[in-house]
């Protein structure tokens, strides 16, 4: 058993955990709270997900701008024919409620826009063509 101190939202635990492969396994201890205060609080790492399969999308073309995660889109900031400057907000993506920016990655035309508010997109799916 190992004892090991967590903070959940603020809130500092200190629990028994079983290591697997070890012989001296026995039950896990119940949390029990801590005082904040005494504990010093670091952000959570989070183990790598593995790679969600993609949806079945059009394959990105050469002038695509793609979305770099998984996500909904929050809002569309351009219009085809639109002309962008490098760096341009085009999009506004929200995943674990947290709000994302797709910029041009160069300056050209909006030719096409292949989403709209509220859509859910997954990594890698066009999101509009620049040109």
């Amino acid at each position: 058993m190992k004892k090991l101190r967590i903070t959940v939202e603020n809130k500092t635990y200190e629990v028994e955990v079983e290591v697997i492969g070890q012989e001296d396994a026995s039950p896990v201890a119940a949390p029990r709270p801590v005082a904040a205060s005494s504990v010093a609080v670091s952000a959570p790492v989070a183990a790598p997900a593995p790679a969600p399969a993609p949806a079945a999308a059009a394959p990105a073309g050469a002038g695509d701008v793609v979305s770099p995660l998984s996500a909904v889109v929050v809002s569309v900031d351009v219009k085809p024919g639109q002309a962008v400057k490098e760096g341009d907000k085009l999009i506004t993506l929200e995943a674990m409620k947290m709000n994302t920016f797709v910029n041009a990655p160069h300056a050209g035309t909006v030719s096409a826009i292949h989403v709209g508010a509220g859509n859910a997109v997954e990594e890698g799916q066009p999101l509009l063509a620049l040109s």
